[in-house]
C-alpha cells in the first residue's frame, strides 16, 4: 500500500517510518491507511514505570516526572482555589505582563524545503514530497521564493534584516512531525529588533492611553507540521499536505499589559501581513495562530517569583506560563484574563507559579495544564547540517523597501477622507485588512463600475443618490456579501459568485428605486447561489420591480393605523411623546404590502394625520 501521491507509486509504506513514529511516541502503535490519510491506530500507552522508562525519550521522561509530582505539590490547592475564583480580578495591586508568539503561513506557491505545492485543494497526503514525509535519505532544499513575503513582513514590522541567518533543528517527538525535529531559526533568525505601534483605533485597552509600542524581538522562518484529526479515543488521522508549509514566527517583547491590547496586537499583525501580501489566510481560517506568555507581579515589586529576560532589558518579571495554539482574537483575550486571575489566586494563597505549558478551550473559565515548560535543553537545538547559511544581499532589501505595498494606515486614511468612498473607519479597516486586500480591490472595482453606470444614466449633480455612494457600496460588500460568504465558510473570492459588475448593477437598481432594499438582498442571494443571469434580467423574469404606493394609499394606511392605536395617538397629542410616531410608522410598514411601503413617505402620512387632529 502506498501514499496517494505520484512520487510514492513504487514506494511501499515504510515499516521503518511506522516504527520510528511508534518509538518516538513511546507507544505500541500501528500505522495504517485510512480514507482521509495516514492513521495511527493507538494500542496502549506505555506507562512511565521503572521497567520501561528506558524506552521513553528524554523530553517525555521529564514530562512524566512532572505530571507525577506536580498534582501532589500544587494541583490540589489550585482546585480548591478555582471553585472560589471571581470572574475577574482587580489590577490595583498586580501588573500583568504578556509576550506573544505569532505563527503565520506565508503566501507562497511552494513549501519551505521542498518543491511540493502549498495548495489547499486536493486529497489528504496528495501534496507531499519525500522530504515532507521524512523518507530516509531525503534532504531539505530551501525554496528561495519563500523568502520574499517573509522579508516584506519583517520590513513592515520595522525589523533589521540580518545579512546572514541560519537554520536549526528543534527536536521533539510527536506524530505530526515525521522527522522528529522541526527546522526553525532559533540562534540566528533573519530579522530582529522591530516594533509595532497600536492606537486607540486598533482597540487597545483605554488605560494604555492613546498609543502603545510593542517591541518585536525577532522574526524567524520555520516549517509547519502535519494536520492531525482525532477520531474517537484511539485513532488519529494525519494529513502531511501541511508539512513544511512556510511559516514565520513573530516573537514580541513582553511589552503588553492588558488582554485587550494583546488581542489588538495580533489583529494588527494580521492586517499588516495581509496588506503586505505576506500572509493571506487569517486567524479565522487557521492561517495564523498565537501562543501567549503570561506572568504577573506585584506593582512596583521585583519579588522572588521573577523570571528575568536580561537580553531584552526586562527584569523582575513574574514566572511565566505559556498558553498554546490560540486561534481567535477572543480566545487570546479570554485566555490571558483567565490565566491572570489564576496566577493571582495562587500567589495570594501563598502558592508558587510553575513554569508550564497550558491550554485553552473556547467557553472555558480557566486554562488547563498540558505539560511542564520545555526549555532549550529539552529541545536539543542544533544547527541543521543539511542547510547552508541564508545570505541576503543589500540590493534585495533595498528593492523590497522601494516597492512595499501601501500600509494599512494609508489605505484607511484614503477610504475615510475621500468623497468618493467616505467609509467609516471601522469599515475601512475591515477592507484594508482582509484577504490580501482582495475585498478592498473588489470594493473599489464595484465603486468604479457603479460610477460608470451613473454617468451613463446622466447622474452628474451632487444631489443625485449616486454621489457619495461609496458608503452604500461598503455596506453591500462588507456586510451583505460578506455575511453570505462567512455563512458558507468560503474564502473571499466574490468574482466566483457575485462578479463586481453584477454587484454594481444590483446597487444601481436600488439607488434608482427600481427595486427595494429587501428585494435587492433576495436578488444578491440568488446570484450568490449560482444564477448567472444579469440582475436586471432576473428582476424582469421574476417581476421584482418596485411598484410604489400612491399618496392615497399612504393616507388610507395611516388612517387605519391611527384608528387602531388611539392610546398612542393621545399620548402623542396630550403628553408630547413624539417618539411614539416611529411605532406608528412601523405599523404602516407592517400592514402595507410587503416591499412597497417606503418609510419616509409612511412617516409623512402619519405626521400629516396627527397634525390634522391638533
Amino acid at each position: 500500500m502506498s501514499l496517494r501521491h505520484p512520487v510514492y507509486k513504487e514506494i511501499p509504506r515504510s515499516r521503518i517510518f511506522g516504527l520510528f513514529v511508534s518509538r518516538a511516541l513511546g507507544r505500541v502503535d500501528e500505522l495504517a491507511a485510512g480514507p482521509h490519510g495516514l492513521q495511527i491506530q493507538r494500542a496502549s500507552s506505555v506507562v512511565a514505570s521503572q521497567q520501561n522508562v528506558g524506552l521513553l525519550p528524554l523530553l517525555e521522561r521529564a514530562n512524566a516526572r512532572a505530571a507525577h509530582t506536580w498534582p501532589h505539590k500544587y494541583l490540589g490547592s489550585h482546585r480548591l482555589l478555582s471553585t472560589h475564583r471571581r470572574s475577574d480580578r482587580s489590577n490595583d495591586n498586580w501588573e500583568l505582563t504578556v509576550g506573544i508568539e505569532v505563527h503565520a503561513q506565508l503566501n507562497t506557491d511552494l513549501k519551505l524545503f521542498s518543491s511540493a505545492t502549498t495548495a489547499f485543494v486536493g486529497q489528504p497526503n496528495e501534496h507531499v514530497s519525500v522530504f515532507d514525509a521524512a523518507i530516509p535519505g531525503s534532504q531539505p532544499v530551501f525554496q528561495q521564493a519563500t523568502l520574499i513575503p517573509a522579508l516584506r513582513a519583517a520590513l513592515a514590522l520595522n525589523c533589521e534584516i540580518a545579512r546572514e541567518s541560519r537554520f536549526d533543528r528543534k527536536h521533539y517527538f510527536y506524530q505530526d512531525q515525521p522527522a522528529g525535529y522541526q527546522i526553525t531559526q532559533y540562534y540566528k533568525p533573519f530579522a530582529r529588533g522591530g516594533f509595532l505601534t497600536l492606537t486607540r483605533d486598533d482597540g487597545i485597552d483605554p488605560s494604555d492611553g492613546d498609543e502603545v509600542t510593542v517591541g518585536i524581538k525577532q522574526v524567524q522562518l520555520e516549517q509547519d507540521t502535519a494536520k492531525t484529526t482525532q477520531e474517537g479515543s484511539s485513532t488519529y488521522l494525519l494529513d502531511f499536505n501541511r508539512v513544511s508549509h512556510p511559516l514565520i514566527e513573530i516573537i514580541s517583547l513582553p511589552d503588553i499589559h492588558h488582554p485587550a491590547t494583546a488581542a489588538a496586537f495580533v489583529r494588527k499583525i494580521q492586517s499588516t501581513l495581509s496588506s503586505m501580501n505576506a500572509a493571506i489566510i487569517g486567524m479565522e481560517f487557521g492561517g495564523l495562530r498565537a501562543d501567549v506568555n503570561v506572568s504577573i507581579r506585584r506593582k512596583a515589586s521585583h519579588d522572588a517569583f521573577r523570571s528575568d529576560l536580561p537580553e531584552t532589558g526586562r527584569v523582575g518579571l513574574g514566572q511565566r506560563t505559556e498558553i498554546k495554539n490560540l486561534s481567535s482574537f477572543k480566545a487570546i483575550e479570554d485566555a490571558i484574563r483567565a490565566e491572570r486571575n489564576r496566577q493571582i489566586d495562587i500567589i495570594e494563597a501563598g502558592g508558587v507559579i510553575k513554569g508550564e505549558t497550558r491550554g485553552w478551550t473556547l467557553g472555558s473559565t480557566e486554562t488547563e495544564r498540558l505539560r511542564g515548560k520545555e526549555g532549550e535543553v529539552d529541545y536539543r537545538y542544533m544547527p541543521d547540517p543539511d542547510l547552508p547559511p541564508l545570505r541576503i544581499c543589500e540590493s534585495l532589501i533595498t528593492g523590497l523597501k522601494s516597492n512595499m505595498p501601501t500600509s494599512v494606515e494609508n489605505i484607511v486614511a484614503a477610504l475615510t477622507t475621500s468623497k468618493q468612498y467616505g467609509l467609516s473607519k471601522r469599515d475601512a479597516k475591515t477592507l484594508a485588512a482582509s484577504e490580501n486586500a482582495a475585498r478592498l480591490n473588489y470594493y473599489v472595482q464595484v465603486v468604479n463600475e457603479l460610477t460608470e453606470l451613473a454617468v451613463e444614466a446622466g447622474h452628474t449633480k451632487p444631489i443625485d443618490p449616486y454621489f457619495g455612494s461609496g458608503r452604500i457600496v461598503g455596506n453591500w460588500v462588507i456586510h451583505e456579501l460578506g455575511g453570505l460568504m462567512n455563512n458558507s465558510n468560503l474564502h473571499w473570492d466574490p468574482e466566483m459568485s457575485v462578479p463586481s459588475s453584477a454587484m454594481a448593477e444590483l446597487i444601481n437598481l436600488v439607488l434608482g428605486k427600481d427595486i427595494t432594499g429587501q428585494t435587492a438582498k433576495k436578488l444578491l442571494t440568488i446570484i450568490f447561489c449560482g444564477d448567472r443571469r444579469a440582475p436586471k434580467k432576473i428582476v424582469e423574469d421574476e417581476n421584482l420591480w418596485f411598484h410604489p404606493l400612491s399618496e392615497e394609499d399612504y393616507k388610507n394606511l395611516a388612517k387605519t393605523v391611527i384608528r387602531n392605536n388611539q392610546g398612542i395617538v393621545k399620548a402623542i397629542l396630550r403628553k408630547g411623546e413624539t417618539g411614539r410616531v416611529k411605532f406608528l410608522v412601523g405599523q404602516v410598514m407592517h400592514f402595507g404590502e410587503k416591499g412597497r411601503v417606503e418609510a419616509p413617505k409612511a412617516e409623512a402620512a402619519i405626521r400629516q394625520m396627527i397634525n390634522a387632529l391638533l
